[in-house]
């Protein structure tokens, strides 16, 4: 395939964007390769400017469960548009949302609506920290809750990508009361409560971590994980970001049959618009500003088009729930073709699946952790990458991210991308 314009895109982009991307895994860094700049997308698919079609297993990192631009969800947006893009001011349709978001989850009794999932993790944080009256957090190594201060503490995603585990200019007495803990280890976990239970504020985890590939919390670790902050008085607060109505319409919560008491949300709740929100307990969310003493606020919070999207959404997954069931298939359709790749090309990799989410591991398994991941073969990811590229078959352009799967994605698709990566694997691991 060729890129041309992409690639002279690309180099005008870096004399006005840091990097030519707005966010860094956008970049191809890790893969060697200059990004790609997108023309459309419909469906399963999606388009560059220089007119190759890719099959899309990125799906704008989540949010698109139904695809690419379904009618069903574009219908009637113009109409929203032209009543006006936002108003700085209340909207029923904010209550709609919120509504919804309160019957489907279960921790969930108040939610209050922000921009993004990083101002929900860190809006989140500082209500649980108001809640309690301390001031240490516990999260785990890998998982990533967005880029503010007290989170960029070895985290995953693109920070992991550039083997970069904290950023420059977070101040270290920002993260001073930050804990990092193994992630499945529960050990460990009982190990960080009997030191500073009484000091924690709260516990902020994913329970299926998407950010360093996937990799499923075990049902123990979050129970053992539930007991404790239970005992301790430590607020539990599940980053749904990626999970929320994602592998469930109950999320994660309701996946796992534990309830945290709180939960962030992105993504899907506004369907590819800009979009995130937190919400818990109604004790805890009376802490919140007006009703109480902890600040937040947005101007441009509950936008109605983002809304508008975000409604359709749920109420479609709300009212057709076997789409879950559907993407489960979807899902093991293609983890089952890697893992028989894997096996007749005698290669030791593994393959994380969890409903709609998967990852193709360069590593020997099980992979459970963050020290589990960083033992795969990154070159070898890199030539896949780009084997598959050049097949049309688009995958995050990392090792550390999942891949997504919508009900655009047909039987045929799949079948044509577990040819495409048997190919691709071959080609990446030819010994020279």
């Amino acid at each position: 395939m060729k890129h041309e314009k992409s690639a002279k895109l690309y180099q005008e982009a870096c004399q006005y964007i840091p990097g030519g991307v707005n966010s860094p895994v956008r970049a191809f860094k890790s893969v060697g390769l200059a990004p790609i700049f997108v023309s459309h997308a419909h469906g399963s698919r999606i388009e560059d400017i220089d007119g190759n079609s890719y099959l899309d297993y990125i799906c704008s990192w989540g949010p698109l469960m139904f695809g690419h631009s379904p009618e069903f969800l574009t219908e009637g947006l113009l109409e929203v548009v032209q009543k006006g893009t936002s108003y700085g001011m209340s909207t029923p349709i904010e209550v709609e949302v919120a509504k919804l978001i309160v019957q489907a989850h279960p921790a969930v009794k108040q939610v209050r609506m922000v921009n993004s999932g990083t101002e929900a993790t860190m809006s989140a944080l500082r209500v649980a920290k108001g809640y309690t009256g301390r001031n240490k957090i516990l999260k785990f190594e890998g998982c990533y809750h967005g880029h503010s201060d007290a989170l960029l503490v070895k985290s995953g995603s693109a920070t992991l990508t550039y083997g970069v585990p904290t950023s420059l200019g977070v101040a270290t007495d920002v993260i001073k009361d930050t804990l990092v803990g193994t992630y499945n280890d529960v050990e460990g976990l009982q190990q960080v409560f009997e030191q500073h239970g009484n000091e924690l504020a709260a516990v902020i985890v994913e329970p299926v971590a998407g950010n360093m590939g996937v990799i499923s919390a075990t049902k123990t670790f979050l129970e053992e994980m539930r007991r404790l902050c239970t005992e301790f008085g430590t607020v539990l607060i599940f980053d749904e970001v990626i999970t929320g109505f994602r592998i469930g319409y109950q999320s994660a919560a309701g996946y796992f049959g534990v309830t945290p008491d709180m939960a962030c949300f992105g993504k899907i709740i506004g369907a590819g618009l800009p979009v995130g929100a937190y919400g818990g307990k109604a004790e805890i969310m009376a802490l919140v500003s007006p009703v109480g003493p902890v600040y937040q606020a947005g101007t441009l919070s509950g936008n109605p088009l983002a809304m508008h999207m975000g409604k359709k959404n749920l109420e479609m997954l709300r009212d057709n729930r076997i789409i879950y069931e559907e993407l489960e298939q979807k899902g093991k359709k293609l983890a089952t073709g890697l893992r028989e790749s894997i096996k007749a090309l005698d290669l030791g990799y593994t393959v994380n699946q969890v409903g709609s989410l998967v990852t193709l591991f360069f590593a020997k398994g099980p992979i459970e952790n963050h020290d589990d991941v960083m033992k795969a073969d990154m070159e070898a990811f890199n030539r896949y990458f780009t084997a598959l590229l050049n097949q049309g078959i688009l995958i995050p352009p990392t090792q550390f991210e999942a891949m997504f799967l919508s009900q655009a994605h047909t039987d045929e698709d799949i079948e044509l991308t577990i040819k495409a990566c048997h190919k691709a694997l071959e080609e990446a691991t030819r010994k020279k």
